[in-house]
């Protein structure tokens, strides 16, 4: 698991100074279209009008694993009304996803990163360059990003306070 995070960490700080360093939340949500290991693609742009809760994950985090089984559980109860993505990047491969979806009974996609999308949310810098996952997001029906946990918020993890969110947002009718 560490050499797995250090080696997530070195990717994505690799393009650090790209990316401003600053609050994540409060902005809208960086586009992008990453594919699953179907080689379907995902495409943010594609969720508008759905509260969406963006995962950042490691399949050797047992965190992120408890994570997956909260996010299944919220899908379920929601429905249509949210979505879920989960993001993966270097060691995570096909086969560890799969053995993850497997093992874990995951229905949402699993997308898989090279570093540049997670590191647009994340927003390391040379300042903070390490990376911790499990990161979750939450996008509002407009793109928005109105909420992030990092990983050391272990209640929200556990899905206390999520649905609490997800209402309230759910809640608002979108903006024309």
């Amino acid at each position: 698991m560490r050499r797995a995070a250090a080696l997530l960490t070195a990717v994505l700080s690799a393009a650090a100074p790209a990316w401003p360093a600053g609050e994540l939340s409060g902005r809208r949500a960086p586009g992008f279209a990453l594919p699953d290991r179907h080689m379907q693609f995902y495409d943010l742009a594609d969720y508008r009008g759905r509260v969406v809760l963006l995962d950042i994950m490691l399949t050797t985090c047992p965190n992120c694993a408890k994570l997956a089984e909260t996010l299944e559980k919220l899908k379920a109860s929601y429905g249509d009304r949210i979505a879920v993505l989960s993001v993966v990047n270097p060691p995570d491969n096909v086969q560890t996803v799969a053995a993850f979806i497997e093992r874990h009974k995951i229905t949402s996609p699993i997308l898989f990163d090279c570093g540049q999308m997670a590191g647009s949310y994340l927003k390391p810098d040379p300042k903070n360059p390490r990376i911790h996952v499990p990161h979750l997001f939450v996008i509002d029906q407009e793109g928005m990003i109105r909420h992030h946990f990092g990983h050391t918020e272990t209640a929200i993890f556990e899905g206390k306070g999520l649905r609490e969110i997800l209402d309230g947002l759910l809640a608002k009718p979108p903006r024309r």
